[in-house]
């Protein structure tokens, strides 16, 4: 148990190092934990091997827990709830015009069999939450209003329909000659159960948290990740989406105040990294990387359809309706990572039932998705920055600093000291703080620059950039949200939308 835990330490230290030092290079950090992972693996180092899949199938569902949770806490429900209809459309038909995308392109080009090809099409229908999170947050990306939202709601709600597809695919594998359409009542139910459940059991969090009065702070740590935990094995145990359930849940108490809010937040954020590398490290090590040499030629093709093809397809079909501009659509086809989900989806192939695997070619289909994974992380991963800055989305920014206030929230209080960022083209850079027009009950204490922090006063002006600290309510964040988010009017030049805008450089 010591060399295990040595072992395993050693592991998520090296992880950590290789990350910092390859972080100004743009490598995906789950590359890296992937590679480390199979490097210990059987046929690297060998000082540690995982062969049971349930255990990394196990680990890789409570990571997942994690990794939601924490997304659904910085998840702030005003921004998002204009992209809604959108993340619905690309978690529901999207995942599903995916499945079918890849099903056909494997069934007629590769010849594989219609149930085989729709079941890869299904694991790997779902972009990552994981990796985007990651991407997304730790890149530093100022992008258009709207995109970073959407692509971060669709993210963490497609995954049950990925899940009832694979689900629902493995069965109709192991019954020919079944029916298909009765499992569709299912579907809706797992997805009611885990929307109700998730925002019942959000709000019963916050209302327990703010009335328990834990002798300490570490035991709301704690409450909060046995209830993320909780949340999970309710929804699943009565039917319904234990990963929606979890993602809604965690939204409901980010949006609400509570007892050492932003001490949770942190603690998760960190939980999450972590999860995060024990989960890849475990996928790494359960991999053989001789395996991927025979599915290379199938994986270079279903990688460069689903990337190039299918996503881009998908989401033109979900998007088309909303109006959205096409370099916007673009960049959200492009920015359709695999990551851990379609691995942790694969091992239900793996489970076995006695001494055999559930599926013939269980192995081989597994080996697939791994490699499919790579490309994408690979292929995807690495050019977020650059896509945003050609399709003229985004712009990267600096890394923000620590700023030096902190507040408590006090049960039955309703101020909150929350950061906001005047982002480039925003009508509020070049005028004072006085011409805003904020909100009643709202309070600027701290104006961010160039990683210093100000004292601001009315007179203040605004640049592009510029981090605002304020003390709000539920109501006045929605509002001070909005009004920094207001985009200065097209230019009129030739060309309108095309034309790039000042701040894109």
């Amino acid at each position: 148990m010591a060399a295990l835990f040595l072992i395993a330490s050693l592991l998520v230290l090296l992880s950590l190092a290789i990350a910092r030092f390859f972080e100004g290079f743009g490598v995906p950090s789950l590359l890296l934990f992937l590679a480390i992972g199979m490097l210990a693996g059987r046929e690297g180092a060998n000082i540690l091997a995982l062969s049971d899949p349930a255990l990394v199938q196990g680990i890789g569902v409570f990571a997942l827990i994690v990794i939601l949770y924490s997304g659904g806490l910085g998840t702030h429900w005003p921004s998002v709830r204009p992209h809604w209809r959108q993340a619905l459309a690309l978690s529901t038909l999207g995942v599903l015009a995916t499945a079918f995308l890849v099903g056909a392109f494997t069934h007629y080009c590769l010849r594989f069999p219609w149930l085989q090809g729709l079941l890869l099409g299904s694991i790997i229908s779902s972009t990552d939450a994981a990796a985007v999170f990651a991407s997304l947050r730790s890149r530093n990306l100022d992008l258009k209003p709207g995109i970073r939202h959407l692509l971060e709601l669709e993210s963490g709600s497609n995954d049950p329909m990925a899940v009832f597809l694979t689900v629902s695919l493995i069965h109709l594998s192991l019954h020919p000659g079944a029916a298909w359409w009765p499992l569709l009542p299912d579907l809706l139910w797992q997805a009611a159960l885990g929307l109700l459940l998730g925002w019942a059991l959000g709000r019963a969090a916050v209302f327990v948290a703010n009335h328990a009065r834990f002798a300490t702070e570490g035991f709301t740590m704690v409450f909060f990740l046995a209830a993320g935990v909780f949340t999970y094995g309710l929804a699943e145990t009565l039917g319904g989406s234990g990963f929606l359930a979890v993602y809604v849940s965690a939204i409901a108490c980010g949006n609400r105040s509570f007892v050492q809010k932003k001490s949770v937040a942190r603690f998760y954020d960190g939980l999450s990294w972590l999860a995060q590398i024990g989960m890849f490290l475990s996928l790494g090590l359960l991999v053989q990387p001789s395996a991927l040499l025979p599915v290379l030629s199938q994986g270079v093709l279903v990688t460069a359809f689903l990337i190039f093809a299918a996503r881009p397809a998908a989401v033109w079909l979900c998007l088309a309706p909303s109006g959205m501009r096409w370099r916007e659509t673009a960049y959200v086809g492009w920015v359709g990572l695999r990551g851990a989900v379609p691995i942790v989806l694969a091992t239900y192939l793996l489970v076995k039932d006695g001494d055999q695997a559930i599926l013939a070619g269980a192995s081989w289909l597994f080996n697939l998705v791994f490699f499919i994974v790579l490309g994408s992380a690979l292929l995807q991963g690495w050019s977020v920055s650059r896509a945003a800055r050609l399709l003229q989305v985004g712009s990267p920014t600096e890394k923000p600093k620590p700023h030096p206030l902190e507040l408590t929230a006090q049960a039955g209080g309703d101020k909150e000291l929350e950061e906001f960022m005047v982002p480039f083209n925003s009508m509020a850079a070049g005028r004072s703080i006085a011409q805003l027009d904020l909100p009643d009950q709202s309070l600027v204490v701290l104006l961010g620059r160039n990683g210093e922090f100000l004292e601001p006063t009315g007179a203040s002006v605004l640049e592009e950039g510029d981090t605002l600290m304020a003390l709000v309510n539920h109501e006045t964040r929605s509002r001070m949200q909005s009004l920094l988010a207001k985009q200065k009017p097209p230019s009129s030049k030739p060309g309108g939308e095309d034309e790039p805008s000042h701040w894109f450089g």
